[in-house]
C-alpha cells in the first residue's frame, strides 16, 4: 500500500500528490480555476475536485494522477462541499452562491438530479455515518439543512450559530460537531433531538471539522488565529465525560483542509498563506515538521492504495 496527500492549491490551479512515505512532492495536477474542496471515492479509483471560481468539477483517475473528466452545469456557481453517501453510489455537491444541491451518479459521473436549499450560501455536506442524513450549513442562513438520502430531499432546517462552515458527524452518529466561523464557537448537537448539547469557545474563524478514525479527537483549524484545536470528544473531568478542548497548536498561517491517515496516527493541516502541510503526531498532540507544497493549499485529502 502507498500512502498521498492530495492537497488542492487554490491560487495557482493545481492539485499537488505528496508521497507520505518520503514526504515529498510527487506530482503536480493541472486543475480548472481555484480548486476548493476534494474527495476520493470509496474504491479509491477516482478523486473528485470542486474548482470553486472556475465552475466545474474536475476527476483525477488515481492510477495515473491525471485528469480524467470534467462535470459542469449551467448553474454550478461556486461549486464546494463534497459528501458520498454510505455506498458510494451517489456523490453530493453543495453550490455556494446559485443554493442548490447537484447529485452525481459515481458510476457514469452524470448529475443525475439538482434541487435549491432555499438558504443561503449552502457551503458543505457532511454525511452521517449510518447514510441515511447528509448535513448542509448555510453560512448566510446560520443554519443546518438536514437531507434524506433515501428520498433525496430536504426534510428540516434547524439553527445554529453565525456562520456555520465546518460541519462533522461523530463517528458513533450521536453528535454533530458544527463550527461557527463569526462567533468562534463550537456546538455539538444530538442528532436526534437537534439540541445544543454543549457549546465551546474555541480559536479565530473555525472553518473544519475532521475527526480521527476512532473518533476520539475533533480537529478543528482555525483559519484567523493560526492554530488547531483539539476536541477530546469523550474527556472524564473529574468523573464527568464531556467534549472539551485539551490543546491547541500552533501551526502556519490561515489553516484550512485537514485529513489523518488510515489509523488515525497522523494528522496533516494545510496552510493556506505558509503555502505547507503541518504534520502533526497524534500520540504527542505535536507539530513534528512541515512539507511545502503550492500557493495558497486550502482542500486535501488522504489516499491509500
Amino acid at each position: 500500500m502507498k500512502e498521498y496527500l492530495i492537497v488542492l492549491n487554490k491560487d495557482e490551479d493545481t492539485a499537488t500528490i505528496v508521497n507520505l512515505e518520503t514526504r515529498t512532492l510527487e506530482k503536480n495536477i493541472e486543475t480548472d480555476h481555484n480548486p476548493h474542496e476534494v474527495l476520493v471515492s470509496l474504491d479509491k479509483k477516482k478523486t473528485y475536485v470542486t474548482c470553486s471560481w472556475g465552475n466545474r468539477l474536475n476527476i483525477i483517475d488515481n492510477d495515473t494522477f491525471e485528469l480524467s473528466k470534467t462535470v459542469s452545469h449551467e448553474d454550478f456557481n461556486f461549486p464546494h462541499g463534497l459528501g458520498l453517501t454510505k455506498d458510494g453510489r451517489k456523490l453530493y455537491l453543495a453550490s455556494t452562491f446559485s443554493e442548490k444541491i447537484f447529485i452525481i451518479d459515481t458510476e457514469d459521473d452524470e448529475i443525475v438530479k439538482v434541487f435549491p436549499t432555499y438558504q443561503k450560501h449552502s457551503h458543505m455536506v457532511a454525511p452521517a455515518p449510518d447514510g441515511k442524513t447528509i448535513y448542509v450549513p448555510n453560512m448566510g442562513s446560520h443554519n443546518i439543512t438536514v437531507i434524506d438520502v433515501e428520498s433525496e430531499e430536504i426534510v428540516n432546517h434547524f439553527p445554529v450559530g453565525k456562520g456555520p462552515e465546518g460541519v462533522a458527524v461523530h463517528p458513533d452518529g450521536k453528535h454533530l460537531y458544527v463550527a461557527n466561523q463569526h462567533d468562534n464557537d463550537l456546538y455539538i448537537i444530538d442528532t436526534e433531538s437537534l439540541e445544543v448539547l454543549y457549546e465551546r469557545e474555541i480559536g479565530s474563524c473555525p472553518i473544519r471539522i475532521v475527526f480521527s478514525p476512532d473518533g476520539q479527537y475533533a480537529f478543528i483549524p482555525n483559519r484567523e488565529s493560526g492554530d488547531i484545536s483539539i476536541i477530546e470528544t469523550a474527556h472524564n473531568l473529574k468523573g464527568e465525560i464531556r467534549p472539551w478542548e485539551v490543546k491547541r497548536i500552533p501551526v502556519g498561517n490561515w489553516p484550512g483542509g485537514t485529513a489523518f491517515n488510515h489509523n488515525g496516527s497522523y494528522a496533516y493541516v494545510a496552510n493556506n498563506k505558509t503555502n505547507d502541510v503541518s504534520v502533526i503526531n497524534v500520540k504527542t498532540l505535536k507539530e513534528e515538521t512541515r512539507i511545502d507544497v503550492g500557493i495558497h493549499p486550502d482542500g486535501m485529502t488522504y489516499l491509500r492504495r
